[in-house]
C-alpha cells in the first residue's frame, strides 16, 4: 500500500523573526543571524554561565548567548580562560540551555579541546551538542583553525570564529589591541575570509581597531560580532558580569556598565548580616507555628 507524499511544509515560525524584541517561540538559528545581516539589523549577545541568569536574559529578549570560556575569570575563579575544561564547559552550557527557550546558545571550545586537529575539534564540538544541547560552538583562530572549522561545519554543527584578541593565546600575544599596522590588518582580513570560506556563520572581532572592524564587516556576508571593535559590527557582545557591574576592579575601555550589581548585592548582604546580628531577622512573619 502506498501513500501520497505531501510536499514538506515549513513550520509556522519558519520566517526569520526580529532578533531582539521578536515574538517567535522557537529557538533562534544561525540562519536568522544571516538574514538579520541582509536586513541590516543589529543584534545583542551576552555571555551566560548558569540557568537562572540565562533565563533572565532570555525573558529580556537577548537572542544569542555565549557560554564563553570567560567563565574561567568571572565564574570559576581562574586568572585566565586557559584552565577551563570540557567538563566545565559542558556542565555550564547545559545549564544555560535548560534556562532558556528562545535564544541561540553557543558553547565555547576551551583551550586544549581543538588545537590537536580537526578530529579532536569535532569530538569536542559533538560533545557540546549532544550532552549540553547547544545550537553552535565557537573556536579561536582563522587560518590556523581552518581544518577544524571545516570538519565541524561539514558534520552539521554551526561554528562561530573568534579573531583579534584571542584570550586562549594570552600567553603568546598578551592583552592588547590586534590588527594595528598593515601586515596585521591584512592578516586579520585573511583570517576573517578564511573563517567565512570554511563555513563559519559569524566572526567575533575582539580588541580590533574600529576602522578595520568596519572593513571586515563590509567584506563578509556573515555577521561580525564586536567586543572592543567599534560600532560598525553587525552585533555586539559583552561579558555579562562586566556589563552588570558585578566584576570587581578596573574595567576595559570597551565595557559600558548598565548596573552596579556588585554594590547592590554587597549592600543586601550587609543588611541581612546586620539584621541577623541585631536580632531583627527572622521575625514572626518569617516563622512557622
Amino acid at each position: 500500500m502506498t501513500h501520497a507524499v505531501s510536499p514538506a511544509r515549513e513550520p509556522a515560525q519558519a520566517a526569520s523573526p526580529t532578533l531582539y524584541g521578536g515574538t517567535g517561540t522557537r529557538r533562534i538559528t544561525v540562519r536568522d543571524l544571516t538574514l538579520a545581516k541582509e536586513r541590516g539589523e543589529k543584534w545583542p549577545m551576552l555571555t551566560a554561565y548558569d540557568a537562572m541568569t540565562a533565563s533572565v536574559f532570555d525573558e529580556a529578549g537577548i537572542p544569542v548567548m555565549l557560554v564563553g570560556d570567560s567563565m574561567g575569570n568571572c565564574h570559576l575563579g581562574y586568572e585566565t580562560t586557559v584552565p577551563v575544561t570540557m567538563d566545565e564547559m559542558t556542565l555550564l552550557s547545559a545549564a544555560v540551555v535548560r534556562g532558556t527557550s528562545r535564544a541561540l546558545i553557543i558553547g565555547d571550545l576551551p583551550f586544549g579541546s581543538y588545537q590537536e586537529g580537526a578530529v579532536q575539534a569535532l569530538r569536542s564540538a559533538t560533545r557540546l551538542v549532544k550532552e549540553a544541547g547547544v545550537g553552535a560552538v565557537k573556536l579561536e583562530g582563522g587560518e590556523r583553525s581552518l581544518a577544524q572549522t571545516e570538519l565541524i561545519v561539514q558534520s552539521g554543527i554551526p561554528v562561530m570564529s573568534h579573531l583579534g584578541l584571542t584570550p586562549q593565546s594570552v600567553n603568546a600575544m598578551g592583552y592588547r589591541v590586534q590588527g594595528r599596522g598593515d601586515e596585521a590588518a591584512h592578516q586579520l582580513l585573511r583570517d576573517a575570509k578564511a573563517a567565512q570560506d570554511a563555513g563559519a556563520f559569524a566572526v567575533v572581532l575582539e580588541l580590533v581597531p574600529a576602522e578595520l572592524a568596519a572593513e571586515v564587516t563590509r567584506s563578509l556576508h556573515i555577521p561580525t560580532v564586536g567586543i572592543g571593535a567599534g560600532s560598525e559590527c553587525d552585533a555586539q557582545v559583552l561579558v555579562w558580569t562586566d556589563m552588570m557591574g558585578l566584576t570587581g576592579g578596573k574595567m576595559p575601555k570597551f565595557v559600558k556598565q548598565y548596573a552596579n550589581l556588585r554594590r547592590t548585592m554587597g549592600d543586601a548582604a550587609k543588611a541581612f548580616a546586620e539584621d541577623v546580628v541585631g536580632g531583627t531577622f527572622p521575625q514572626a512573619e518569617h516563622a512557622f507555628h
